[in-house]
């Protein structure tokens, strides 16, 4: 479990309790959601990934993972809607691992959320010291003979 010790105060305890704090630290708030019910939508996708990223080591949990977040992107530029949040941050922090491993049938399988990776990837800032996720642009089979 992630601690912060802050200058002025008891440390902090837990993944999305320090991570929800140096957003606001950072006048970011925005990050966090900017109605009621983004900042509902962007809570569940934190608590999400702490109970079942986080948590989920078998090959059965990944792909119920990405089957959940293939179907919840679907329609979806970022997890909590049109709007870039911590929760997007995070979870990419969380699928890094699981997406460096699959391969490419598997990333065109869960192509929501490879689309939705990649775009998060590139976004300016996020991905520091992590490695890029190759995704092909092109389909490897066709129809055509």
């Amino acid at each position: 479990v992630p601690v912060l010790q802050t200058n002025n105060g008891p440390g902090l305890t837990g993944l999305m309790t320090i991570a929800a704090h140096l957003v606001r630290q950072a006048r970011k708030d925005q990050l966090l959601g900017s109605t009621a019910e983004e900042k509902a939508v962007v809570q569940q996708w934190l608590e999400y990934r702490v109970t079942r990223v986080n948590g989920g080591s078998s090959k059965e949990d990944t792909r119920t993972i990405l089957k959940d977040l293939n179907m919840h992107l679907e329609d979806k530029v970022y997890l909590a809607g049109n709007i870039f949040t911590l929760a997007d941050i995070l979870m990419y922090y969380g699928l890094h691992r699981i997406m460096v491993d699959l391969t490419v049938q598997e990333k065109e399988k869960y192509l929501n959320v490879s689309r939705w990776f990649n775009h998060i990837q590139h976004y300016p800032g996020v991905r520091q010291h992590l490695s890029d996720v190759v995704f092909i642009k092109n389909r490897l089979y066709t129809n055509a003979h």
